[in-house]
């Protein structure tokens, strides 16, 4: 697929290190010229931070007053509780009307294990709390029927409980972290999609940790732009053809007469384009031949907004490297995924 030429996607990370509070009045405001630039994701950080809304509650403000964009926040696997994670998650679905997602993170993160009062995992046990994470949200996603709630006014019933099933979810006998069991069902019915895409970083798909059939999507990320191409190649061939793969890349760009090179600071560890619209327009066209999607983490996001809508996006659109937006479509559509199959709905169990 190293030379697919077929259009791809962009998504935008509104709330990391470029978001500045001051330069958009609002979030919605933020995500709003996300969508009317032509972004077909907009992406949430979860970094932790009292007395602010996380990432999963700001996706879901963003929900209906939007129209097109997919809203995707990240959620930690660690040290949330999974029941709690899928069933916001599927929330996000309805306020979205079928266009969220959940990018699954497992960082090394003692500040997040301290808050809880949870021992600190590390290593490989990161790994397998994203992968029971993860199976615990699909499962109680699938535990609800779709057509499980009747609303038969007649007869009084609002549920068939007989399409309503127990996930029955324990940790493996090897878990290293503490081990844990979830019951079900869900507390709301099956998401619109049926299934979220889930997406998780590629250092924590396969080898053991997160398995490749339990994602749909893998963010890839290097330390160059040049060394990005050849990772995006590198996961594909490792991976297989069965999920999508998203490069990582932070953006500086000159804007309003102002060298981006002056802006630019220090690197963090991501690859990181510095320079011009049209510098940028040549990458990105040469990333989305390898890449399904391309992430960009802007600077500034007013600024690199700015300079994205007005002369990156419509180039790559001229040239045929994006997808168009489509109104009324879910993220699985934007995926290329089928309808979510429900592995209870014939099982009988």
């Amino acid at each position: 697929m190293s030379s697919h030429n077929k259009a791809g996607f962009l998504a935008i990370e509104l709330d990391g290190a470029g978001w500045d509070g001051g330069a958009f009045r609002s979030l919605s405001e933020a995500v709003l010229a996300a969508e009317s630039a032509g972004f077909h994701v907009a992406t949430f950080a979860d970094a932790p931070d009292a007395g602010r809304a996380n990432a999963l509650q700001r996706a879901a403000f963003a929900g209906p007053v939007t129209r097109t964009i997919a809203l995707v926040p990240e959620v930690d696997t660690v040290y949330t509780e999974p029941f709690h994670i899928s069933t916001q998650l599927a929330s996000l679905d309805y306020v979205s009307g079928g266009r969220a997602g959940w990018i699954a993170t497992a960082a090394e993160s003692p500040e997040a294990a301290a808050a809880v009062g949870r021992s600190f995992v590390t290593g490989d046990a990161l790994g397998q709390e994203a992968a029971a994470s993860i199976e615990v949200g699909r499962r109680l996603w699938d535990s609800w029927e779709d057509d499980a709630v009747i609303r038969d006014v007649d007869t009084g019933r609002y549920i068939d409980v007989d399409k309503l099933h127990y996930v029955d979810f324990e940790t493996p006998a090897d878990f290293a972290g503490t081990a844990y069991s979830v019951k079900g069902p869900s507390i709301i019915p099956r998401p619109l999609q049926g299934q979220l895409p889930v997406l998780a970083s590629a250092s924590l798909v396969g080898d053991g940790a997160v398995p490749v059939e339990a994602v749909d999507a893998v963010l890839v990320t290097a330390p160059t732009p040049e060394l990005l191409v050849a990772e995006v190649r590198d996961v594909r061939a490792r991976l297989g053809a069965s999920v999508a793969v998203v490069a990582e890349l932070d953006v500086v760009l000159d804007s309003r007469g102002e060298a981006a090179e002056v802006r630019a600071g220090s690197s963090g560890g991501r690859a990181r384009f510095v320079g011009t619209a049209a510098g940028l327009t040549e990458l990105l066209d040469a990333l989305l031949q390898e890449a399904d999607g391309v992430r960009l983490h802007p600077a500034a996001l007013a600024l690199e907004l700015d300079e994205l809508s007005r002369l990156v996006l419509p180039e790559l659109r001229r040239r045929g490297s994006l997808r168009p937006t489509v109104h009324d479509g879910t993220f699985r559509d934007l995926l290329g995924l089928e309808r979510a199959e429900n592995r209870y709905a014939s099982s009988g169990k």
